[in-house]
């Protein structure tokens, strides 16, 4: 249910790490929680992130996924696909070792809903 090469946060976020960028979005289960999205605010490309703002990590926005603006449904029809938000650059690639895989972000919302 959740891609194996994708790191999760206890927010329901998901990070997929390729070098020092990473592609980020929300979770199936976070979608499932909003209901219908209708409006996203994406944060400006070159922002800096600090650790524990938005994804939890030192990042700066390199690319920011325009196509939401216009079609935020696709958060609902496709999180873990085409509804990435935003690609950053991970300035402490370690910082990732602290997120769950996939097995144990499952266990993570499983146990959510009890």
């Amino acid at each position: 249910m959740y891609p194996e090469e994708f790191r999760y946060s206890k927010d329901h976020e998901w990070i997929r790490a390729d070098g020092e960028l990473g592609r980020l979005g929300i979770t199936d289960y976070a979608q499932k929680q909003l209901g219908d999205v209708v409006f996203l605010e994406l944060p400006d490309v070159g922002r800096t992130l600090a650790a524990g703002e938005r994804f939890g990590t030192v990042e700066s926005v390199k690319e920011v996924n325009s196509a939401l603006a216009s079609k935020p449904e696709v958060v609902n029809q496709d999180p873990h696909g085409e509804a990435w938000m935003i690609v950053v650059r991970v300035a402490d690639p370690s910082s990732l070792d602290g997120l769950m895989d996939a097995k144990s972000y499952a266990a993570f919302v499983e146990g959510e809903g009890r």
